[in-house]
């Protein structure tokens, strides 16, 4: 899954037949996803009943059927902490997040303090930072903050090819942020902004990041943090 692009791609509808005709896919590929679901055995495995909800839940999106979405994706992330699936967690937070419901950025704040947490696919936790960034001003330190995280996450987990198109893309993302936070152009500049930001030391910028959430999530926190880290994997 790339978490970068669109979940479910439809295509430029240029005229309302052909919003119609995707719409009728949309909900073909709908019923296709929930006949699997019904067929599901009973002891199927709860990761592959998570891919096709998560799956269903996407395109209810795209169906503009939000608040669907929403009652999935709630009960999707709690069942997937009960099993430590963290990927599928933050999935289900992104679901949350993207159905624009009334706490669609707290499901963000939970969603990110998930992947940068625990060691999920690297693509994911930078989508879920990005969805930060987006929802800062242009003058916010908490843009920056994410943004560098970012490319930490890249620099600790990504490995190969992934390692480098997210790198590229995660120092375009550092780079847009300096030019929107302090109109920063040139790499002198830029490297005394992130000097003076205290962006280059993870023991100082991760903190802020901890903070920032709070913050969005107002002592709201659907899960007991504690209990989470304790599973943290040791290697």
């Amino acid at each position: 899954m790339k978490y970068l692009e669109s979940e479910a791609f439809i295509g430029d509808n240029d005229s309302a037949e052909d919003a119609v005709k995707s719409s009728k896919l949309l909900q073909a590929k709908l019923q296709e996803k929930r006949e699997a679901l019904a067929s599901l055995a009973a002891d199927a495995p709860e990761e592959r009943r998570l891919e096709l909800e998560l799956e269903s839940a996407y395109i209810l999106l795209d169906l503009d059927r939000q608040q669907e979405a929403w009652e999935i994706g709630k009960a999707m992330l709690d069942r997937a902490l009960d099993q430590a699936l963290w990927l599928r967690a933050v999935e289900a937070c992104d679901i949350l997040y993207q159905s624009e419901q009334a706490d669609a950025i707290k499901a963000l704040a939970h969603g990110i303090w998930l992947g940068v947490t625990f060691p999920i696919d690297p693509e994911l936790s930078v989508a879920m930072l990005q969805h930060l960034i987006d929802e800062t001003p242009d003058n916010s330190d908490g843009a920056a903050v994410a943004a560098v995280t970012a490319c930490y996450v890249v620099d600790v987990r990504a490995h190969d090819a992934q390692r480098e198109d997210l790198k590229f893309f995660t120092n375009q993302l550092l780079g847009q942020v300096a030019r929107r936070h302090s109109q920063v152009e040139e790499q002198e500049i830029f490297d005394f902004w992130v000097e003076r930001m205290e962006l280059d030391d993870p023991g100082k910028f991760l903190p802020r990041l901890a903070k920032v959430l709070e913050v969005i999530v107002d002592g709201d926190w659907w899960f007991d943090r504690d209990a989470l880290r304790a599973q943290i994997p040791t290697e």
